[in-house]
């Protein structure tokens, strides 16, 4: 499954609208009932609006119903060449808080090898009312 969700992210990239960063991400989001859904990074020129390809997948997931997640792919790059491991920012990591348990899985990937760390572990004391 993995593999699947990192391909999906990577197709995801692919519709990045990054022209101010030139860094391109895409989100493949895994339900528990084994949906997926993806996401890009969506710029806008007075950056606060700008949206992460996580964020999308899950405001996507979220607005069809869906609240019950496994385990998120992100994959991204300069000019969309993967290179390094991408992880996601602070303000994604909050949004998977709201939705998903400390076991949620975060899949990445330089290209070559594949990471799998636990929300946990990337947010280890998150805000929860």
């Amino acid at each position: 499954m993995k593999i699947e969700l990192v391909t999906k992210a990577y197709e995801a990239m692919k519709h990045s609208y990054s022209p101010y960063s030139g860094f391109r991400v895409g989100a493949a989001l895994l339900t528990k009932d084994s949906k997926i859904y993806t996401g890009c990074n969506i710029e806008n020129s007075a950056f606060s609006p700008t949206c992460c390809a996580e964020r999308t997948a899950f405001f996507k997931a979220v607005s069809e119903g869906e609240k019950d997640f496994k385990a998120i792919a992100i994959v991204g790059g300069k000019g969309g060449e993967i290179t390094d491991f991408c992880y996601p920012c602070g303000v994604c990591r909050q949004v998977m808080a709201e939705f998903c348990d400390g076991d949620f899985e975060i899949i990445t990937t330089d290209a070559k090898e594949i990471k799998s760390h636990t929300l946990k572990e990337l947010l280890p004391e998150s805000f929860k009312i």
